[in-house]
């Protein structure tokens, strides 16, 4: 069994994914998937499910939330002949709150983070490696995160950094591929991002510099321009460091930026 949270919440076994409908039992799992293998208390629960709205008996509402969780949960189990890890069913009551217990990497966020990683630290010395980890990574997204989780703070809190990291991601993917020649390929990718994402100059800078590496330097000069009086009209600030040099090397065509490295396009 696997948990989604990187898009509508689900359930899925056998590759089948299986959605659940009633509002706050799909919002009790997703608050719960975001701490798979640890307790969330009480108090914790009713905040994401209730908003701090006044309940005559917090603890039997939340029972009956979680019954109502733990049946969806048995009932998609592929072994569900076998115990889980410590227990008979995968939603377990602790004191002071409940538990997730499902082992780790079932709840697709965890691995999408996880992937994250190693393929941020394979790309300085394995761009390919790097390459193949952030694409799985990619690939484990099916909207936006915690989608229909409601409105609790937990899971909105938890939605913008997922969404935050996958930019991150994606970032680290057309580095990768910078690294590795692929110009062309990361130049098509960061038009997308950059109409998507105008005022975000680190997808700015890296576009500028697979125009340069294409041969496309007047192009890579003049969206640095473009970009320069974005930021001023919409946020009225100038570019960053970061920009600006990239936007210095490129008019003096510093030979460093013509390197297939990693480096280079940092």
């Amino acid at each position: 069994m696997h948990i989604h949270v990187l898009g509508p919440v689900s359930v899925a076994t056998d590759g089948k994914l299986h959605g659940i409908q009633a509002n706050k039992v799909r919002a009790m799992l997703a608050t719960l998937a975001l701490d798979a293998g640890r307790a969330v208390a009480h108090g914790d629960l009713a905040d994401e499910l209730w908003a701090g709205q006044p309940l005559g008996n917090t603890r039997n509402a939340l029972q009956a939330h979680a019954t109502r969780l733990r049946k969806v949960l048995d009932g998609h189990r592929l072994d569900a002949h076998r115990p889980c890890r410590r227990g008979g069913t995968v939603l377990r009551a602790v004191r002071g709150g409940y538990l997730l217990d499902v082992p780790p990497g079932s709840v697709d966020g965890d691995r999408f983070l996880d992937l994250a990683t190693r393929g941020a630290a394979a790309l300085p010395v394995a761009p390919e490696r790097a390459i193949e980890l952030l694409q799985a990574a990619l690939e484990l997204w099916r909207g936006p995160a915690l989608l229909d989780a409601g409105d609790g703070l937990r899971c909105r809190g938890a939605a913008a950094l997922f969404d935050e990291r996958r930019l991150t991601v994606r970032e680290d993917l057309i580095r990768a591929r910078l690294a590795v020649g692929d110009a062309a390929r990361a130049v098509a990718e960061l038009r997308r991002l950059v109409a998507q994402h105008p005022l975000r100059e680190r997808f700015c800078e890296l576009l500028m510099l697979g125009l340069y590496r294409t041969g496309r330097q007047a192009e890579a000069l003049e969206l640095f321009h473009v970009t320069r009086r974005r930021l001023d009209e919409e946020l009225g600030v100038r570019p960053g460091i970061v920009l600006q040099r990239r936007h210095t090397e490129i008019l003096s065509q510093d030979p460093a930026l013509s390197l297939s490295t990693a480096t280079a396009a940092t």
